[in-house]
């Protein structure tokens, strides 16, 4: 398996720019905790959002960056428990070809992907893996 150290999507030229479009369940964390997404151990702390995906898919945003990524749909308020909408934010994505492995952030959880899967760059150090299924039905590329 692959591990991937020092990434910047940015200067791979297999990477392209995608936005997500998805309506999401979110749970915000009483206490700290863990939880198992398909690609890996996601831990969490107070505040933080649980989110369940269209796809049944779980994992965890820490609260800093929340905001930044998801609005509440009416009339729900940021910060209750409920129905978010996916910013529609760029992100860079690359299919991989082969097993890998990649931290969510720096020092962070190491998720894992398989042969077709996609790593996600949303920003400097906050990464993130995508099974091919999932990705293909949330995400649609840029043009460039």
């Amino acid at each position: 398996m692959r591990q991937l150290d020092d990434i910047d999507l940015a200067a791979d030229p297999l990477a392209a720019r995608y936005v997500k479009s998805e309506t999401v369940s979110v749970e915000f964390a009483r206490t700290a905790g863990a939880l198992q997404s398909l690609e890996g151990l996601n831990r969490y702390l107070p505040g933080d959002a649980l989110i369940t995906g269209s796809t049944g898919s779980r994992w965890s945003v820490a609260r800093e960056r929340f905001a930044a990524k998801y609005e509440p749909e009416p009339p729900l308020a940021m910060g209750e428990d409920g129905r978010y909408r996916a910013r529609p934010l760029p992100v860079l994505a690359r299919q991989m070809t082969e097993a890998f492995t990649a931290e969510r952030s720096a020092g962070g959880d190491r998720l894992q992907g398989k042969p077709g899967d996609w790593l996600l760059q949303y920003g400097p150090d906050d990464f993130g893996v995508a099974e091919q299924a999932r990705f293909a039905l949330i995400y649609r590329r840029l043009d460039s």
